[in-house]
């Protein structure tokens, strides 16, 4: 079978072909994403100018459907966005009404975006509030985390907040349901020093509640970590029915993983280990597993040896 070969002219006429085609395609897709489109995206609400005394339910989601005007590469860009954006919704209004109409507040809802980007319409276009007695209430703020330690570091002491409780205030049903509040996730890579930072509250699914102070200063602890062995004694439990009871060790070892700030404070006093004789004759069980009851905070086991004991009963 012949192979076709083209001559010198023809590869020019290709290639200029091939050129032409690129050309074109870059030309397309720049008026592409220099055009505008009408956009459709999700957006959560944020109320700010909430009234005063006045504790309120929204009676529908906390996010709408925005319809934007956008260019096709702003439209590009979204899709590749994960973060739901935040809309500010002016609730002033909610003085002598008991609903919000966005297209009222159109202009308001553009300051927020980029001038190249215009909010043309909200869907729903009104928002509508029941309202109830307010109350308050001082309720504790747990810190969250999720820090990468370097090698050998971890946390070796409690978190420090201040302050460590948050007022909050709003409908009665929803304040007396609160019990704490979280920050917004702390975050660290390859740590290997304490952490100080200010930290805002977490108001997620708490519209319609007002946290005072908004934000806590936070200290995370970190230190470097090392190993260290104790000897621990044996502690029989359930074991009130048996004249006596011998365990073979007496004693486990444990390999712990403690701060080196507290290495020498840690004795065996600390921590406890048991076994349980509760149900033994129904089991007839040869061995008994150990069982760590008691280890202080911020310390790790890592092993247990051995792991099932040997024991002696006399009734």
């Amino acid at each position: 079978m012949s192979i076709y070969r083209m001559n010198k002219s023809q590869k020019r006429k290709l290639a200029m072909f091939a050129k032409c085609m690129l050309i074109s395609f870059l030309a397309w897709t720049f008026f592409a994403v220099s055009n505008e489109y009408t956009y459709q995206m999700r957006a959560s609400l944020d109320y700010v100018n909430l009234p005063e005394n006045k504790a309120f339910h929204p009676q529908q989601s906390d996010t709408v459907s925005l319809k934007v005007s956008m260019t096709g590469w702003q439209v590009l860009m979204t899709k590749f966005q994960n973060d739901t954006p935040k809309v500010q919704v002016d609730l002033s209004g909610l003085k002598n009404r008991n609903w919000i109409v966005f297209s009222n507040q159109i202009g308001f809802i553009n300051r927020q975006f980029p001038s190249e980007k215009r909010v043309l319409a909200v869907r729903p276009d009104t928002l509508y509030f029941d309202f109830s007695k307010q109350s308050q209430k001082k309720v504790p703020i747990k810190p969250i985390t999720s820090i990468q330690f370097k090698k050998q570091f971890d946390i070796i002491d409690d978190i420090l907040i201040s302050p460590k409780y948050v007022t909050i205030s709003g409908p009665n049903e929803d304040v007396a349901k609160i019990e704490y509040i979280e920050t917004d996730t702390i975050r660290g890579t390859n740590v290997s020093v304490d952490i100080r930072t200010a930290s805002y509250l977490n108001k997620a699914q708490r519209t319609n509640i007002n946290f005072y102070p908004s934000n806590v200063q936070v200290v995370v602890p970190i230190g470097e970590m090392t190993e260290k062995i104790l000897e621990v004694p044996l502690k029989v439990v359930n074991a009130e029915k048996f004249t006596s009871v011998r365990t073979l060790p007496s004693k486990v070892t444990l390999t712990l993983l403690v701060s080196i700030k507290d290495y020498n404070k840690w004795t065996p006093r600390d921590f406890e280990a048991a076994v349980d004789l509760e149900n033994w004759e129904d089991n007839q069980v040869q061995y008994l597993p150990v069982l760590i009851t008691k280890v202080p905070k911020y310390c790790k086991v890592l092993s247990v040896e051995p792991q099932n004991i040997d024991f002696f009963v006399r009734k």
